[in-house]
């Protein structure tokens, strides 16, 4: 002997636990990022192994300690061979991603649904607004797959929805999911560059954005898995401003008197209060932290963006909102 030691095989893989086990190890030696939607390895070896075997997720226990199928177990450690050396996103792998208890498909034609909004829809956003049964206008800017649009839409169920994206293809998984929550007839899909097309409609109540919003030199930096969705959708400019310049501008001639303009920045509040330190936002609360959701007020946006005027001028009134907008939300 040559004092070497032999690598040891792999376990045989017979049941969903072994296959788990497998999974979760390839994951971690692999380095993938779980950025996705999902938080760890666990979460996507389960949804990986589900889809494999035709099982929901309640479901999956069952399999833990009984052998799977060979055919089963084929196609999950296919699954597992394009997620750890293609870095195709599990999402993708599975045709379908979850946001706010609701099942969206999605492919490579859309960014992946993950968003703070499925924090604040429920109840923070509402708490700055009439009630709900008076929210008839709503808009979702930069919809995607729409799925901010299906929970804006069950939320405030008085209300019509419209939803813009510049992508055809993503209008295309937009309506397919719309249309699979029985939404159809009251949410609208707009071909629109931020919202140009809807100048001139009536006003909105409440207008939401998940914009891109990376700068271009941050996504040369971010895992391979981000590499395979649609760069338009997660890249705005060399600051990642380009899209939310566009956004202030024309949702301030779009928004009811009481309305609000609610946008998901990202890194971006330092580099927001950078280039607008006179623009009263909120930042509202979630869960990990982040605070990255602004909420700004309609009157204090068309003060901002109104020709001739001194934003600093609204300063006060847009901080005496933001208490009382904390307070309503509690």
């Amino acid at each position: 002997m040559n004092g070497r030691r032999r690598p040891i095989p792999p376990p045989p893989l017979r049941t969903g636990g072994d296959l788990l086990r497998h999974a979760n190890r390839e994951m971690r030696r692999a380095g993938v990022s779980h950025g996705q939607g999902f938080l760890g390895p666990e979460e996507e070896s389960l949804t990986l192994l589900g889809h494999a075997l035709g099982l929901a997720w309640e479901d999956l226990p069952s399999c833990f300690r009984r052998p799977v199928s060979a055919e089963a177990a084929t196609r999950f450690l296919e699954l597992l061979r394009r997620r750890t050396e293609d870095r195709t996103p599990t999402a993708y792998l599975v045709g379908e991603a979850w946001l706010g208890g609701l099942r969206f498909k999605v492919d490579e034609r859309v960014i992946i649904p993950r968003s703070y909004f499925v924090e604040l829809i429920p109840e923070v956003i509402p708490a700055w607004l009439p009630p709900a049964e008076r929210i008839l206008r709503v808009a979702d800017v930069c919809t995607g797959s729409g799925c901010l649009a299906v929970l804006l839409a069950r939320r405030f169920p008085e209300a019509k929805v419209d939803a813009t994206d510049l992508s055809d293809a993503a209008l295309e998984v937009a309506a397919e999911n719309i249309a699979a929550h029985g939404l159809k007839g009251r949410i609208r899909l707009h071909r629109t560059d931020v919202m140009r097309s809807l100048a001139g409609r009536p006003r909105y109540d409440l207008i939401i954005s998940n914009p891109p919003y990376e700068p271009e030199k941050v996504l040369r930096r971010l895992p391979a898995e981000f590499h395979r969705e649609p760069p338009e959708a997660l890249v705005s400019g060399k600051d990642g401003l380009d899209v939310i310049r566009r956004l202030l501008r024309e949702a301030a001639s779009s928004l009811l008197p009481h309305g609000a303009l609610v946008i998901e920045v990202g890194g971006l509040r330092e580099a927001m209060a950078r280039e607008w330190p006179r623009l009263p936002v909120c930042w509202l609360p979630t869960a990990d932290g982040s605070d990255c959701v602004g909420l700004i007020h309609a009157a204090d946006l068309a003060a901002f963006t109104r020709p001739g005027r001194r934003a600093s001028t609204r300063g006060a009134t847009g901080s005496r909102r933001k208490a009382r907008g904390r307070s309503r939300g509690r």
